[in-house]
């Protein structure tokens, strides 16, 4: 199942975020594909924001791989690969310890996971358009997905 939305704005970035927030539940997975600048990192925050933290708290955790974020309507798990060079060192992160945990997982640069991509993820590839507007291609992999897209 497919889905394509077009962002005017980094303001609507934050609110598509918040609104894909609203139907997330313990232990989904969003996994973000894109160029740099495209709004990976700005519809994380709208993601936040909808999970009840303050967007202006998320920030690219490039250095560390992965940030944690405790006090919201679930715990959000923000990675960012951009620097991962092989998938053996997220393995060394125990990251399914917070694919399948309490939150929901948010992972930028998704592709680098190569071989330990899940199975079932939501899947948002972000395009730039122009100096404003972004397209994002949703696609779901499994069933709980293409419940959420539908909802989206």
């Amino acid at each position: 199942m497919h889905k394509e939305i077009t962002s005017k704005s980094p303001g609507n970035t934050l609110n598509i975020g918040a609104k894909l927030a609203k139907n997330l539940r313990k232990g989904d997975i969003i996994c973000l594909l894109g160029q740099l600048g495209s709004g990976k990192t700005v519809l994380t925050k709208g993601i936040a924001q909808g999970l009840g933290i303050a967007p202006g708290k998320i920030v690219s955790p490039s250095f560390v791989l992965m940030r944690q974020y405790n006090r919201s309507r679930l715990p959000l798990y923000h990675f960012d690969l951009y620097r991962l060079k092989l998938a053996k060192d997220i393995a060394s992160l125990g990251y399914e310890e917070y694919f399948y945990d309490e939150g929901v997982s948010v992972v930028e640069w998704a592709d680098r996971l190569g071989c330990l991509l899940p199975k079932e993820y939501l899947r948002i590839e972000l395009a730039i358009k122009s100096d404003s507007q972004r397209v994002f291609k949703l696609q779901a992999f499994g069933s709980r997905y293409k419940e959420l897209l539908e909802r989206i």
